[in-house]
């Protein structure tokens, strides 16, 4: 098969190009990182999430147990020392939500951007959002519950790889779509829940409360895994395209030096 670039030398790579027209479209785009690293890390903060969740999901049952023995006047199942712990653990386990978020999302912004800009020199012409977006997408009011899975739908294409004949890949948006449904609907839900239990002030109330928070963090758990797997099966997939696209990725921190190792 000749190279789908020059259409003069054998194609030698899986994106149908010669081993020249490879070597040129490296130095002439912008360079490939590896997300290697950061996927490791968000792989890892992704189990924080979990954890958290899990951490807030026995504390939530707590609460949820208590208040049905306030409602049912079962006063002799618990103290007031038992009402105080429950609440102190609910908060904290809700403090501990926060902070495994936040430290997640800033690793994940960073490896969004990574690999919008990898997929830029993948398939330029797939992209059509500008690099910014990986970013800004998650900061419009509205507009992010759509902006970030555009972007992440053109990624996802422009890192398939092609058949073992060079054929156009065929791009399943499956697992795409599957972690970004259940994201959206944890992060609407999850306001929901939060208001329902801020003010809630009757036992009955905060049980119904704690029983919507409870589902939620149930959701968050799916929408944590789904997240993991995409992160995990779209790092593979740069990394197998870079490698087999002759253009590897330079270790972290040596993006100023050509011809780097990919990891």
């Amino acid at each position: 098969m000749l190279c789908s670039q020059c259409r003069a030398r054998a194609a030698t790579t899986t994106e149908g190009h010669c081993a020249e027209c490879a070597a040129a479209r490296w130095s002439a785009g912008p360079r490939l990182a590896s997300p290697v690293g950061l996927c490791t890390a968000l792989v890892a903060l992704f189990c924080a999430v979990i954890a958290a969740d899990l951490f807030a999901l026995l504390a939530g049952a707590r609460v949820h147990g208590l208040m049905t023995d306030v409602v049912d006047e079962d006063f002799d199942a618990f103290t007031d020392e038992d009402l105080d712990r429950a609440d102190l653990l609910y908060a904290a386990s809700g403090v501990l939500q926060l902070a495994t978020v936040v430290a997640t999302a800033v690793v994940f912004l960073v490896w969004f951007h990574r690999v919008r800009k990898n997929a830029q020199v993948f398939d330029p012409g797939a992209q059509r959002m500008a690099p910014g977006w990986a970013i800004g997408g998650w900061f419009v009011p509205f507009a992010n519950l759509v902006l970030p899975r555009r972007v992440a739908g053109d990624i996802w294409a422009a890192s398939t790889l092609r058949g073992p004949d060079g054929a156009p890949p065929r791009v399943s948006y499956a697992l795409v779509n599957a972690w970004w449904t259940v994201w959206v609907c944890t992060l609407v839900l999850g306001r929901y829940a939060s208001r329902m239990y801020d003010k809630a002030e009757e036992a009955d109330e905060v049980r119904e409360a704690a029983a919507a928070l409870f589902a939620v963090d149930l959701l968050d758990i799916v929408a944590a895994v789904l997240a993991l797997l995409f992160v995990r099966k779209l790092s593979r997939m740069q990394h197998a395209k870079a490698t087999g696209a002759s253009l590897p990725f330079p270790a972290d921190g040596a993006g100023s030096r050509q011809g780097g190792t990919h990891r």
